[in-house]
């Protein structure tokens, strides 16, 4: 059976230079850093995050936690996150998968089990204690990239056993409810869904709690329950997020990035701008360019 030595080998190996590595494993991510890095906000897609290497901690408003290779973390929603990575270096750089949670397969094995959904709210972020068997399946699931030839085979197998430990797990109730369709934490993704495809145009609450399938001050209530921001304010980080990538990426000014995420007044833009990255747009595209370690999110 393979331990975390395992994982952190096989997540170097593929993951051989600094920052955050799509691969051809459907839904898994790997994340390299050589250096700590600054708390940076980022939206984290529900998964399931397995540090092999190093330490992180992340914050939704007052809550924080910490994860190393001992704890695990788990994201239930789309949630807008401050994360940090504490402990990295050249010798030993921080290494982390990032596995996205299928919902539809999630929905399927649930039903197959014929399990209870549990009533009442849930943590919809938390750490839980490393589970061998849960690294074990992590680890052969990026030993695939190793043969490329079998990821289409072997990859949807490996990745149910995935969602199966953690159904079996301390946090089975929460995947539970996360699969049914009329619970309050179903709800609040579709309506994250929605201002997710549609962050750059104008938030109806209307719209966005239709697609949800509430009522406006249900949305409200439960959104900020959840997620600890309004939509409004959700959205806002959407902008500011998708702006930084385009000045960091594609070169775009500050200007043209703010109009492009929806922003009509170039100082309302650089004020929000400021206040969530702590810095003026061209002086923290500057600072991070020449630091692209400390840009790193996830």
């Amino acid at each position: 059976m393979s331990d975390i030595t395992d994982l952190a080998s096989a997540i170097a190996r593929h993951a051989p230079l600094s920052g955050m590595m799509q691969t051809s494993v459907p839904r898994l991510t790997l994340i390299r850093a050589e250096q700590p890095s600054e708390p940076l906000p980022a939206v984290y897609e529900a998964s399931l995050c397995l540090i092999a290497q190093g330490s992180k901690r992340v914050s939704l408003e007052e809550h924080s936690i910490l994860y190393d290779p001992a704890r695990y973390l788990l994201v239930s929603v789309d949630l807008p996150l401050v994360g940090h990575v504490l402990e990295a270096s050249p010798d030993a750089p921080y290494l982390c998968c990032k596995i996205d949670l299928d919902q539809a397969a999630l929905a399927d094995l649930v039903a197959e089990r014929h399990d209870e959904i549990p009533q009442g709210e849930l943590p919809v972020l938390a750490v839980y204690p490393a589970d061998s068997d849960l690294v074990d399946a992590a680890c052969r699931l990026v030993k695939l990239l190793d043969r490329p030839e079998s990821i289409a085979t072997l990859a949807p197998l490996i990745e149910r056993e995935i969602l199966y430990r953690l159904l079996t797990g301390p946090h089975g109730a929460l995947l539970r409810k996360m699969s049914s369709s009329d619970s309050h934490l179903s709800q609040v993704s579709r309506a994250i869904a929605a201002i997710r495809k549609g962050f750059h145009t104008r938030l109806r609450i209307d719209d966005i709690a239709s697609a949800a399938g509430m009522s406006p001050s249900s949305l409200h209530a439960h959104f900020k329950a959840i997620t600890r921001m309004t939509p409004l304010d959700y959205q806002k980080q959407l902008r500011l997020q998708e702006a930084r990538r385009l000045m960091m990426t594609a070169g775009a000014s500050a200007g043209a990035a703010g109009f492009a995420v929806g922003y009509d007044s170039p100082s309302q833009f650089s004020r929000e701008y400021r206040r969530l990255f702590g810095a003026p747009p061209r002086q923290d595209i500057a600072r991070h360019s020449a630091a692209p370690d400390r840009a790193m999110a996830l």
